[in-house]
């Protein structure tokens, strides 16, 4: 790993991590993020509350799953391992010592696109960023893991959204 990016995070953490809020924030975004999960139920609750959009609705679903399969494919060719300097902080268990790219930013960023397109409304990209910097701030991921995900994440949920457009 390049020194200045373990520097990078370390600057990042020392930012942050001793702000009131930042720790379970970060916490909570990584619990809703484990395995997409909790974009998975808000594609499902959009799908039942939203009937003109159901399709929409799911193919956000299908977006959050399809990129963070992706991502774990991706980390499992890389083999990247995780931030282990003894300056940075680990804030959360991960089910993986791999890192790259970030499945956390992967996903969120393909459900945050998603739920853009979807909503018209440029609101939800707000959310690419504080997922990206969550994990950065719990120490599990270096800054391009995250950068990485995120273009995974866009690229996968425009690819999901003209095929769900097609089929319509």
């Amino acid at each position: 790993m390049s020194n200045r990016e373990v520097d990078l995070l370390v600057r990042v953490q020392d930012a942050l991590v001793d702000k009131p809020g930042v720790i379970p924030t970060a916490t909570a975004l990584s619990h809703f993020g484990e395995h997409a999960l909790g974009w998975f139920a808000l594609s499902g609750a959009g799908a039942v509350a939203d009937e003109r959009r159901r399709r929409r609705w799911l193919a956000l679903g299908a977006s959050a799953f399809t990129a963070h399969a992706a991502s774990v494919v991706i980390k499992r060719i890389v083999r990247r391992t995780r931030p282990h300097d003894p300056r940075i902080r680990v804030g959360v268990g991960t089910p993986s010592r791999l890192s790259f790219p970030s499945s956390h930013a992967t996903s969120t960023t393909a459900a945050l696109v998603s739920l853009s397109d979807l909503t018209g409304s440029k609101a939800p990209l707000l959310g690419i960023p504080v997922m990206m910097l969550s994990r950065m701030v719990l120490g599990v991921h270096y800054p391009t893991d995250t950068l990485a995900g995120a273009v995974l994440g866009a690229t996968t949920a425009k690819v999901i959204t003209a095929i769900e457009r097609k089929s319509a």
